[in-house]
């Protein structure tokens, strides 16, 4: 039976009553005190003397109150029980059921604290799988792949109690210096949107809440510094930087975290413009705003901007913060007592408190009867019967590996094959390079063992992540393989140089695995805080490189990195050159059966590779001048385009054509046929991809940009027909009046394997007014792929 509003005390508790009813009844019982509390976090167990976990986390104060008094008043968010420490997950499961059951008696309304872990590359917990980096999500161009990893992520996340992960990352890829490239998708909107959005569907298909971040322009800091200032104008924000997080937001996303950067000198933390105007009233999002791991502090001691923790506070809140993350530093007792004293107005307190709550009613943690108890305590309960000798509960099974792999087959890059591929069987290969018998090198920054675990050397890695080295030596192909490191990824003498040389004179073929080492602030050569000063290869590598190609043994590059390197000076003497980006757990045995041909490549670079002017940032979402051009000597011309990949049997583009008549409706849909046919006897995978050119326009455009990309698969011999339907709205950008438009006239859809692989070009002309459209506009293609034959 129903518990009728306002007639009983715990009416919030209550499922059946609507969630609005619930939390204005709670809401109207709590004090500001218990108020205030729903709306930060805290870290339990984090020392901030180990300053590498978060940017400038040594300067605030770990908390010094007892347990008994920091709950009393309730808490709102719990920051990383699983993701601060290596813990097993039974251990951690337990801690955390009882750190939610003292929660909850404790207080006088008995709200559960929302527990929340990074889940970048899968859940930041120590035996959890990693997946591979985001970079190589992109290069898939595979959104259904990336919802059934996301679902694994999800369905995790919820066995352990966790309700909210910090993913995805949906910044656009600016500047390749920038450290943080490697967490991204890649330097398209269209393509981060849709790999991002399929990332969020398959994470909330759990029942647990995906986080966008950041929001907005993170990436755009000037010269690819991270935590930089941004200087894109309106246009940038509006075209490039924020159709990803509308793109996520329509697949549901519950929440957003905000950028650290400040935009033209106004901090990101406290733009009312951005987080309410835009996100809340034009977007119509609903779901809660969280900071950024002390960017509401990082109003006075950065941006200065805040002359106090409270000023700092009332500034989110005013912009439209609802949580600080990860602990309180400015949403504490003297907020309390500013509201208290009538300083700041309770209406904000209310409007974010509202917010929380309602989450945490859709999240069924306000249920009468929330279990505080993680299922996987029940399967490890269950699992001890069986077995006598239970110790855990395993995160990393098959299912997960198997994602991964999948996603690492689809997602490396052969970049160019000049004979080098497929290796042959029992070939003598030599391995060389600082990625070739690490695991770390097929991790990103976020993964939870580069993230936490490199501060634990005391402790095992905890998860099977075999390296280069070992996936050749066990390969089926039975190859005879002698590694020399050669350098590692900094520093490095003559003497290992010379070694590697040697190894690579006395083999068939040498594969010079080089790259990135992923880290936090400095510690890596790519990550958060790991920015570069220009494209080069790090430390000694490329001289490496050059020892190993003047030996004139066929040299093999495979790239194991969190960014694109210049390998211009290379690039003609290398037999062949792989992208693997950090391609997760699975890595290594992936890119084997990709070296030995068992399966074909079929991944597109999701950034462009740099071409001789490594320092120069640029991506392919250039307009005119922006392009190679006589009155500069500084050409930004890539090696490899976006978009680019090869196969060893490429697919046989059969025909491209367009609408019939040549025209499409400023309001309507036009058709693109593509005819692709599998000469060979294996299955093929090609990605088809369309470009806009807008030839006239009202301000100066990118001179292309994607607009479509489906992948299609081709069964041996096969023949297959796809029509990808655009709708007019895709041909829409920020006009000079600073509205987004459709206009009539004459543009280009052009039809290819990449950027720069156009197979054909279609002159449509746009009939009808001009039109103006919003954030409910048509933002993607919709294709159907058939059998001609069938």
């Amino acid at each position: 039976m129903a518990v009728e509003t306002g007639t009983s005390p715990e009416v919030w508790k209550d499922a059946s009553v609507p969630d609005e009813a619930r939390v204005e009844a709670l809401m109207s019982r709590m004090s500001v005190a218990e108020k205030v509390a729903q709306l930060y976090g805290v870290w339990v167990g984090i020392d901030n003397e180990d300053g590498e976990m978060a940017p400038h986390q040594h300067e605030f104060g770990v908390l010094t109150v007892s347990w008994e008094e920091l709950v009393r008043d309730g808490i709102g968010q719990l920051t990383r029980p699983f993701g601060t420490r290596p813990v097993s997950v039974v251990k951690g499961a337990a801690s955390l059921a009882a750190a939610q059951r003292s929660i909850v008696e404790s207080g006088r309304w008995g709200i559960p604290a929302l527990v929340h872990e990074e889940i970048l590359t899968g859940l930041a917990a120590w035996k959890a799988p990693v997946f591979p980096n985001p970079l190589v999500w992109g290069a898939t161009f595979d959104p259904d792949l990336i919802e059934r990893m996301g679902a694994k992520i999800g369905s995790t996340m919820r066995r352990l109690g966790v309700h909210q992960g910090l993913a995805p990352v949906l910044d656009v890829a600016r500047d390749l210096r920038w450290g943080r490239v490697e967490e991204t998708i890649g330097e398209d909107p269209l393509l981060v949107g849709l790999i991002g959005s399929a990332y969020v569907r398959g994470v909330q298909s759990a029942g647990v809440i995906a986080t966008l971040k950041h929001f907005v322009g993170y990436s755009a800091s000037r010269a690819g510094r991270n935590l930089a200032p941004v200087s894109a104008g309106p246009r940038e924000l509006a075209d490039i930087l924020l159709p990803p997080f509308e793109m996520a937001l329509r697949a549901g996303a519950d929440s957003v975290m905000n950028s650290y950067a400040d935009i033209d000198g106004v901090p990101v933390a406290a733009d009312r413009r951005l987080l309410t105007e835009l996100l809340r009233d034009t977007y119509g999002f609903t779901g809660t705003v969280v900071a950024d791991y002390f960017s509401i502090p990082f109003l006075q001691t950065l941006h200065n901007v805040a002359g106090s923790p409270t000023e700092a506070a009332r500034l989110a809140l005013e912009a439209g913060i609802d949580v600080e993350l990860p602990t309180v530093n400015c949403f504490g007792k003297d907020l309390v007592q500013a509201v208290q004293a009538g300083e700041i107005d309770i209406a904000l307190i209310d409007r974010a408190l509202r917010r929380v709550l309602l989450q945490k009613c859709r999240l069924g943690l306000l249920d009468a009867d929330w279990d505080p108890e993680p299922a996987v305590l029940r399967e490890a309960a269950e699992a001890a019967k069986a077995d006598e000798n239970f110790e855990d509960i395993a995160l990393d099974d098959a299912e997960a590996r198997a994602i991964a792999g999948e996603i690492a087959r689809r997602g490396i890059v052969l970049l160019a094959n000049n004979g080098g591929l497929p290796l042959r069987p029992g070939q003598r290969i030599a391995v060389v390079g600082p990625r070739a018998h690490t695991p770390n090198a097929m991790m990103g920054c976020y993964s939870f063992p580069l993230h936490v675990g490199v501060h634990h050397p005391e402790v095992e890695l905890g998860i099977e992540v075999p390296t280069v080295v070992d996936a050749l030596r066990a390969d089926p192909n039975g190859y005879d393989v002698r590694y020399e490191q050669g350098v590692p990824v900094v520093g490095g003498d003559d003497e290992g140089i010379a070694a590697a040389a040697r190894a690579a004179a006395d083999a068939d073929v040498c594969l010079a695995v080089l790259g990135d080492e992923a880290g936090l602030f400095g510690r890596g050569t790519s990550g958060e805080g790991c920015d570069v000063a220009d494209l080069r290869l790090p430390g000694r590598q490329e001289e490496l490189l050059e020892a190993v190609l003047a030996t004139g043994t066929p040299v093999v590059l495979v790239l194991m990195s969190g960014r694109p390197y210049e390998l211009a000076r290379q690039i003609d003497r290398l037999a062949a050159a792989v992208c693997a980006f950090y391609p997760g757990e699975e890595g290594a045995a992936a890119l084997a059966d990709l070296l030995a041909g068992r399966v074909d490549f079929s991944g597109r670079l999701p950034v462009s590779f740099p071409g001789k002017c490594p320092v120069q940032p640029s991506t392919y979402l250039a307009a005119p001048l922006g392009q190679r051009s006589q009155v500069s000597s500084s050409d930004p011309s890539p090696l490899f385009p976006f978009g680019h990949g090869l196969s060893y049997h490429p697919a046989t583009w059969v025909e491209v054509s367009g609408g019939p008549t040549g025209e499409w409706a400023t309001d309507g849909t036009y058709d693109v046929r593509v005819v692709l046919r599998n000469e060979a006897d294996v299955p093929v995978s090609e990605v088809v991809q369309i470009y806009l050119h807008d030839p006239v326009a009202e301000v100066a455009r990118p001179v292309q940009a994607l607009v479509a990309a489906q992948r299609v698969e081709l069964p041996a011999g096969a023949t297959r027909e796809v029509t990808i339907t655009l709708h007019a709205d895709q041909t829409s950008y920020t006009g000079v009046a600073g509205v987004r438009q459709v206009d009539p006239g004459q543009v280009e859809l052009r039809v290819g394997a990449s950027s720069a692989d156009i197979r054909k070009t279609l002159q449509v002309t746009m009939t009808g007014p001009r039109r103006e459209v919003g954030f409910d506009r048509v933002m993607t293609a919709t294709a159907t792929v058939t059998d001609p034959n069938a």
